[in-house]
């Protein structure tokens, strides 16, 4: 019994460390989608100002002006390349959950393998005889 136990305990701890895996790629996930906000609101900004505008960017503890074609090109490279890294992260998500719902289809199947071979180790009860 202790060999089927311990196989089971191996498969609860690979599912175990799929769910760890998709969390942390989830938290990717919206840590990139909070920054995909920030650059669309200063995306609005720009788009809000005229050409003359002084525009500053943070360099370390250094405010350096900047030309608004060179910051709003910057501002899109950022997006495209957040979009792109979303993409990429959702499909990987996809990949965990396809992977971690298999994982447990394998733990309920040896589960019910488990439950079958002990109800057929049991002795079968005899009707007593009146």
């Amino acid at each position: 019994m202790a060999d089927p136990q311990k196989q089971l305990q191996a498969l609860t701890d690979e599912y175990q460390n799929i769910q760890t895996e998709l969390q942390e790629v989830v938290a990717a996930r919206e840590k990139l989608e909070a920054q995909q906000q920030e650059n669309q609101g200063v995306q609005k900004e720009f788009s809000s100002l005229n050409n003359s505008a002084n525009i500053y960017k943070l360099v370390g503890p250094i405010l350096l002006k900047q030309d608004k074609t060179e910051a709003v090109m910057a501002v899109d490279g950022r997006l495209d390349f957040i979009e792109k890294e979303i993409k990429r992260i959702e499909k990987q998500i996809a990949e965990i959950e396809e992977k971690s719902e298999k994982k447990k289809i394998d733990i309920i199947q040896f589960q019910t393998a488990m439950q079958q071979q002990q109800q057929q180790q049991q002795p079968q009860a005899t009707p007593a005889s009146a």
